[in-house]
């Protein structure tokens, strides 16, 4: 059926309903000819009958083969809206909408093309198929969406897994720029001693090089949260329309990176370096104080 672009799945699904159809119109042709035939053994043993006798027998041939037909169009059409409950519910399950064009069902063009390949592809593969199971449909829960989602869920948990990792380094330099402020703290102390306006300059100078590594790397930090939070962003614009349980996945993870930073803004090391920080500066005024003080005397 190339002219209707199936794959050979979906013409061998096809083919098989097909077949089904056939086999339902083959017995209920063999009910209407019992009732044809069953008339004439029953009622057609007389030479000649009246008028109304003909048509006391046609009216009730007519009434038996009407319920057969009307019998068999409701089923088909029962059968059908099966089909399609199939088709719909396996849509469904990877958030499709499928749509029909009920004006296609009466196009003569591929009502014909139908008939062509009754006459002749599907004889050929009725042959073809006659020693073989019919394909039963793929089971969904065992791939697609659920596959998809553990595959997402798995990739979210390392980049939290390396975004914890990314923490603890920062964290580590930190602490190494917490250690290098307490050494040149210790530094100007001893420098306060014996230097005056310049040194005392310069190494302000210092901390303040080092107050600016400090934010260099807090800023470092929250570009990688930002990174990862436009990652995530531009993941949920991809799959919105068929991974809700995915979007909810992905919350909980910008959840957990906030929980992350706020955790990291509470941290000892941070607020023990933001204490010394802010006496340092303290003492660097009173240092200067002192010096205003002694400067008239030299």
């Amino acid at each position: 059926m190339a002219e209707f672009g199936f794959n050979e799945h979906h013409q061998n699904e096809v083919i098989n309903y097909m077949r089904f159809a056939r086999s339902k119109m083959v017995l209920r042709l063999k009910t209407i000819d019992s009732c044809f035939e069953e008339l004439k053994d029953s009622r057609l043993v007389e030479e000649t009958f009246t008028v109304d006798e003909v048509k006391e027998m046609l009216d009730g041939l007519q009434m038996v083969v009407r319920g057969e037909v009307e019998m068999e169009l409701i089923n088909t059409a029962h059968t059908n809206v099966l089909l399609l409950r199939q088709l719909f519910s396996q849509a469904e399950k990877f958030y499709l909408r499928l749509q029909s064009d009920i004006s296609e069902l009466e196009n003569r063009e591929l009502l014909e093309q139908v008939a062509e390949f009754e006459k002749t592809d599907f004889k050929s593969a009725d042959k073809m198929n006659q020693e073989t199971n019919k394909p039963k449909l793929a089971p969904l829960n065992e791939g697609g969406v659920s596959e998809l989602l553990n595959k997402e869920i798995t990739r979210l948990q390392e980049e939290n897994d390396k975004l914890k990792a990314r923490m603890r380094t920062l964290e580590s330099q930190a602490m190494s720029a917490l250690d290098e402020r307490t050494k040149a703290d210790r530094a100007l102390k001893d420098l306060q001693k014996v230097q005056g306006d310049q040194q005392l300059a310069d190494q302000s100078q210092e901390i303040s090089g080092l107050e600016d590594t400090v934010a260099a790397l807090r800023d470092d930090y929250e570009r990688s949260l930002s990174a990862n939070s436009a990652s995530q962003k531009g993941l949920q614009e991809n799959l919105i329309s068929a991974k809700h349980e995915l979007l909810r996945v992905q919350e909980q993870l910008s959840l957990a990176e906030k929980e992350l930073d706020k955790k990291f803004q509470q941290t000892a090391a941070y607020r023990n370096m933001k204490e010394i920080l802010t006496k340092k500066n303290e003492q660097i005024k009173d240092i200067r104080k002192r010096l205003q003080r002694y400067e008239p005397s030299e």
